[in-house]
């Protein structure tokens, strides 16, 4: 029986490894992974490891309160769009920036800055985040 992707990807981000998966038949990269290639649904794929260097799109700020009550400790948090250098989006946690309505209206008009993966341990999970450099 093949291992559960969730269980690998999470089994990953514990040891600080973003995976995902790439293609057989087109070479298109799928993160977060999933069973099919999201460029042509092919199940012919292989785990490959991401280097999780990208650049930080669009910040905001998170909700409040949190959708998930595991996250009442980040509250509040900014939470972002990123492009990885494999060319996959990523909407996660971002740390490292002030979230403010100045500090958000400073980075908007900065443009893109890079990020570095910054894996957090919520309450015995790991969470993908990503600090701003």
């Amino acid at each position: 029986m093949a291992d559960s992707t969730v269980k690998k990807y999470y089994d990953g981000l514990a040891q600080g490894k973003l995976l995902g998966k790439k293609c057989n038949k087109c070479g298109g990269v799928t993160f977060p992974p999933t069973t099919a290639c999201n460029e042509c649904g092919s199940y012919e794929q292989d785990w490959t490891e991401l280097s999780g260097r990208g650049r930080l799109l669009f910040l905001s700020h998170g909700i409040a309160p949190p959708p998930n009550p595991r996250f009442n400790d980040l509250a509040p948090y900014g939470y972002g769009h990123v492009k990885l250098e494999e060319g996959v989006y990523v909407q996660a946690i971002i740390t490292g920036v002030d979230i403010s309505p100045d500090a958000l209206r400073k980075h908007f008009e900065a443009g893109p800055s890079p990020v570095i993966p910054d894996i957090l341990d919520v309450e015995g999970l790991p969470v993908l985040a990503f600090k701003a450099g």
